[in-house]
């Protein structure tokens, strides 16, 4: 049985396998924040900066102020890394690409550093009921 993904990865030979498999997972969550998960189509299409956008929040949630290690991890060292990726799906036949999407739109639309590590904040889940309220010292106690 043939896994077309990790034929396309293996192909490739740049980056690992949870690369290839982190950009799928991170394709909802960029269509629900671009406001096109209900689309159908080409109306479903996101750019590579909504799709960067997309994987960015999911990394985020996934794996905190370690994302940007984890995806070094991987062989992902930039946001141009992912366009790299993405055309190669697109090769394989995995992808579609309109005719304004370019490998372009993908170089240095974020640093890791600064969108994971120096502008982390963590996030308590909801279902904790977590409210935090602002650290007033001990004199208020």
């Amino acid at each position: 049985m043939s896994d077309p993904l990790r034929e396309a990865c293996a192909q490739d030979g740049r980056y690992s396998f949870d690369a290839y498999r982190f950009l799928f997972e991170s394709l909802e969550t960029a269509l629900a924040l671009a406001g096109r998960e209900d689309q159908s189509g080409s109306s479903r299409h996101v750019s590579g900066p909504e799709l960067l956008e997309g994987m960015r929040v999911l990394a985020e949630r996934m794996f905190g102020p370690l994302a940007a290690e984890v995806w070094r991890s991987w062989g992902v060292h930039s946001t141009l890394d992912w366009g790299r990726i993405v055309f190669v799906l697109v090769e394989a036949k995995m992808l579609n690409r309109q005719e304004s999407d370019t490998l372009d739109q993908f170089e240095d639309v974020f640093d890791f550093e600064q969108a994971f590590e120096l502008n982390y904040e963590p996030q308590l889940p909801a279902e904790l009921g977590a409210n935090p309220q602002p650290d007033e010292g001990p004199a208020s106690a």
